[in-house]
């Protein structure tokens, strides 16, 4: 089990290209949100951005479009047909579209469930795309774990807490980490296995653990955090291990910079976020 460390993820993070433009450091999408989660997708996109990624587009239910676009200063959100608050199967052509031209895709944060957004999501799995399942892209899974295997020559990163990961089929019986290696070799996935001392698996058998982060944390929007900034440096053209190592670091780095400022009770993810860019031009200081 490797641990992850600064000075290796100083190692890991891309080179900015000083003659780069928007469309060189990554377009990216996130699908998320519903009616009751509209700071999702914009803490999704917002970390994104904060992460390094030239273009982020949001795709959302109508039904919260006009919210996410008045939160959204940097990235695009885009309304997508919807039922009752959550996505319809007929947002399919319209998210396929979008996602062509993009780098990576994020599906679940905010999403909510009914049987249409869940199908809609397993349909959306055999995209090319390297692509992130958090929260309700997980759950979607629930009693459909194989149809994760139309993905098995493809990048797929799922990012649960340990009652998601219990929902597809996880077996935290066996502890952490040979529930984290196990799942992980099964289904031809990364997982980042989210808690104290997050760990990462690859489908290859390699894992990692992290480190930092805080208690301070554990409020809602964190998770959203942390995949918009994967979903970012799978973007930018990371490899996926490396991109989860260096992403659950820098977040729980970030994360360790709010408290240290606003103290682990008071902290919100707003704090979090705004702790990002010091995160990273702290490793590249040093």
């Amino acid at each position: 089990m490797k641990e992850i460390t600064a000075g290796w993820v100083k190692e890991l993070l891309p080179k900015r290209d000083p003659w780069g433009h928007k469309g060189t450091f990554g377009k990216v999408y996130c699908l998320c949100g519903s009616v009751g989660y509209t700071g999702a997708p914009v803490f999704a996109g917002r970390a994104a951005m904060r992460t390094g990624s030239g273009l982020v587009y949001l795709g959302v239910p109508a039904a919260v479009w006009q919210v996410t676009a008045v939160k959204s200063d940097e990235a695009m959100p885009f309304p997508l047909p919807d039922r009752d608050g959550k996505l319809s199967r007929l947002a399919e052509g319209a998210i396929r579209e979008r996602t062509a031209s993009c780098d990576a895709v994020l599906i679940g944060c905010g999403l909510g469930r009914s049987d249409e957004s869940d199908q809609l999501v397993r349909r959306l799995l055999d995209m090319e795309k390297p692509l992130i399942l958090d929260a309700d892209g997980i759950n979607a899974l629930q009693h459909h774990i194989n149809t994760l295997s139309v993905r098995r020559d493809r990048v797929t990163v799922l990012t649960p807490h340990e009652g998601e990961f219990v929902r597809v089929g996880g077996d935290l019986s066996l502890g952490r980490e040979r529930a984290a290696r196990e799942f992980a070799l099964q289904h031809g996935t990364y997982l980042v296995l989210k808690g104290h001392r997050t760990i990462v698996a690859a489908p290859d058998g390699r894992m990692a653990v992290n480190t930092t982060g805080n208690a301070g944390m554990a409020k809602g929007g964190s998770g959203d955090i942390l995949s918009g900034m994967l979903l970012s440096l799978l973007g930018q053209g990371m490899a996926p291990f490396e991109a989860c190592c260096a992403a659950v670091w820098l977040h729980g780095r970030a994360g360790d910079l709010a408290a240290a400022d606003k103290g682990e009770r008071g902290m919100i993810p707003g704090d979090l976020l705004e702790q990002i860019p010091y995160a990273m031009k702290n490793l590249s200081d040093k």
